[in-house]
């Protein structure tokens, strides 16, 4: 968003509030504010043709929940970011927002109006040069609806600012609404108050118009198809910060692109992949663990051809307890079938497939049955701390390992490898480790650059590193899944589900100093936020073809003292 857009809300808030100033009486100011602080209320006033929509309660309940975690130096830091916003935002002036503004603000919802259509650049009337590449960019409509909680507090903010010596305004009729112009420093924003509960604002003049046309009848987005369900579906997080609202999904995105000058037409394939998702509703919230998100897409169950399945995280008992980082989940041939059948649709997609089996297939590789046909079981994809071997300098390895009902077939794909290794003088040798052989690809004085073997009768491992390879076969007297990180930040993630992401925020830390040490140093700020997380996950369910879930938790520190 542009900068001045961003930063219209102030100047608009009090010019707006001022209309109400003569119209209403000391009673009915101090009366109920009513259903204004919620989405509905909000979404009533804003025009059907919004392609999105964002709600931001205010309820200081819910954020002060955020209170209870972070380190003290974050603490410190965010302490200094509010204190700097607010010098920032009233700069020459006796405002304060705690003390003006937070008292009377009830839920924002911000509104993404369809784009303008793109409108060339004008050149400078000074200028005499023709210029026949001139650029344009598509003009977005942000329209917010600002909740009035406490039309006293109101009232007395709006006559502080028109106090403000760089503040000034005029008002227009429209419909019987004043809408105010306040112009600060030549930027225009325009404002109205409507049902004297509702502040509605916009860069435009047209966005405001078209809320005062809503509020007389027009339809609103708290009655468009599909964005009713979605204003009244529950997104399961506790203390919501924000919901978000997308009711046509595809409409939105190739409105979006139809409005943007550098983006190419949609083929006709790629349109029918974005049917696939038909809405997207998802909630921001804090609970004790720390901020979590979840997201709720209402799919076209004929146009989904991903074969959803769950998975029991067995895998997870495979990596080391120290691993930093995993993914995991199920049926990679499956989704790779799923991919090749979707490949007739793109030609260009299905002539690079072609040309990597072609090129598979002279090192005796069937790229579907040797490569992706046997891994139809769990998988995990994790990194692993090593300070030895090859990739000491590195200060970690990978490890790939795979759950199959096919050993005959991957045994002869890992022979075929090691064959191909031999070709190129790579020196391939057996190990035991742990009482169970490894084959390992040995660079001279360095020790192992890949592994590979069995973990058990259906388990076999690909490790990036000599060590990797040892810390997956040699016996372990704990396992990522017995890990308090592990379990604290994954714990409280949705089961069964698909899969897992996983990230131990203090261990990634660890690479990251040593990396930056070596260059750029990560700035005090940077790093007081970073050590304040604990760690990152993510998870994805789908109870049936027609809904898909997706649940992401930023783990955070408790609070801890000074």
């Amino acid at each position: 968003m542009p900068e001045r857009k961003s930063k219209f809300l102030i100047p608009a808030i009090g010019a707006a509030v001022l209309v109400t100033g003569g119209v209403v009486t000391y009673m009915y100011l101090k009366g109920s504010a009513g259903d204004i602080s919620d989405a509905l209320g909000s979404a009533k006033l804003v025009p059907s043709t919004a392609l999105m929509a964002t709600y931001i309660t205010t309820d200081q309940q819910a954020w002060s929940k955020l209170q209870q975690f972070g380190t003290p130096e974050a603490q410190k830091l965010l302490a200094k970011g509010l204190e700097d916003f607010n010098q920032d935002m009233f700069k020459g002036s006796d405002i304060s927002y705690e003390k003006d503004i937070k008292p009377w603000v009830g839920g924002v919802m911000l509104a993404m109006l369809p784009p303008n259509p793109t409108k060339p650049a004008q050149l400078k009337e000074s200028s005499k040069e023709a210029n026949p590449t001139i650029k344009s960019e598509p003009e977005s409509k942000i329209l917010m609806v600002v909740g009035i909680k406490d039309k006293i507090s109101a009232l007395n903010f709006a006559k502080k600012l028109k106090e403000q010596k760089k503040i000034k305004s005029k008002e227009f009729d429209y419909k019987g609404e004043k809408i105010t112009e306040t112009l600060e420093d030549g930027k225009p924003t325009y404002s109205v108050v409507l049902n004297n509960d509702h502040l509605v604002l916009a860069p435009e003049k047209q966005a405001v118009e078209n809320a005062i046309d809503t509020f007389k009848g027009q339809p609103s987005f708290a009655n468009k198809e599909g964005a009713d369900s979605l204003l009244h579906k529950n997104v399961d997080v506790k203390n919501t910060l924000a919901q978000i609202y997308v009711p046509d999904y595809s409409g939105m995105v190739q409105q979006l692109i139809a409005a943007s000058p550098e983006a190419k037409q949609l083929p006709p394939q790629t349109l029918s992949q974005l049917k696939q998702v038909k809405s997207l509703v998802a909630g921001v919230g804090v609970d004790d663990a720390g901020v979590r998100l979840k997201a709720i897409a209402n799919l076209d169950p004929q146009l989904n051809k991903f074969q959803y399945q769950t998975t029991p995280a067995n895998i997870v008992r495979q990596f080391p307890v120290d691993t930093l980082a995993l993914v995991s989940g199920t049926g990679i041939s499956r989704g790779w079938t799923t991919l090749v059948e979707q490949s007739q649709d793109y030609p260009q997609f299905k002539q690079v497939l072609e040309q990597v089996r072609g090129q598979l297939k002279f090192v005796d590789l069937d790229l579907d049955k040797d490569i992706f046909g046997w891994m139809d079981g769990e998988f995990g994809f994790g990194a692993i701390p090593s300070n030895q071997g090859v990739l000491a300098s590195l200060g970690f390895g990978g490890a790939l390992v795979f759950d199959t009902g096919d050993r005959k077939t991957a045994e002869a794909t890992f022979t075929k490898l090691d064959n191909l290794a031999k070709a190129q003088r790579i020196n391939v040798a057996q190990r035991n480790l742990g009482g169970k052989n490894v084959t390992e690809w040995q660079i001279p004085q360095q020790g192992a650059l890949l592994a590979h073997g069995w973990l058990d009768q259906d388990t076999v491992f690909l490790a990036l590193g000599g060590p990797v390879a040892e810390s997956l076969t040699v016996a372990k007297k704990s396992s990522l899944d017995t890990s308090d990180t592990f379990k604290a930040v994954t714990g409280s993630l949705q089961k069964p589900n698909g899969g897992y992401f996983y990230l131990d925020m203090d261990k990634t830390m660890t690479l990251v100093n040593r990396f930056a040490a070596q260059g750029q140093p990560l700035s005090p700020q940077a790093s007081a936020i970073l050590s304040s997380i604990r760690g990152i996950s993510a998870t994805a369910t789908s109870p049936d073809k027609s809904i898909s879930e997706l649940e992401m938790l930023l783990a955070l520190k408790p609070k801890t003292a000074n």
